[in-house]
């Protein structure tokens, strides 16, 4: 069983940053999964930010491309999201996934961008 907690969401202003953790545990080889971001806001599909494979080969998906970057830290178990020049459309629960034979998600960290 794999179990994924977000943290680090919040409230910020628009043109502000947040950097977004999250804490993988259980039975799993962190440094051989796959590991991923994603968002959904009120009323929309979920949508893929960016992804970061078990080499730390990085890829960035939508709106994510230029602002956002993904990043993991092994030793620790540990996923992140920068989050850069956050605009109103950025406000979404944000969701980290770990693909270990199969797809694993958080319960999520909410992000308000607001002023």
């Amino acid at each position: 069983q794999v179990q994924v907690v977000e943290s680090g969401g919040g409230l910020v202003q628009p043109g502000g940053s947040l950097k977004l953790s999250c804490l993988v545990s259980g039975t799993i080889t962190f440094s051989r999964a796959n590991l991923g971001w994603y968002r959904q806001a009120p009323g929309k599909r979920r949508e893929l930010l960016a992804t970061i494979s078990n080499v730390g080969r990085t890829s960035y998906y939508n709106s994510a491309e230029g602002r956002f970057t993904i990043s993991r830290d092994d030793p620790k178990n540990m996923v992140y999201l920068q989050m850069n020049s956050l605009n109103y459309e950025d406000s979404a629960t944000y969701f980290c996934n770990v693909y270990w034979f199969q797809d694993h998600f958080g319960k999520g960290t909410l992000v308000t961008v607001s002023s």
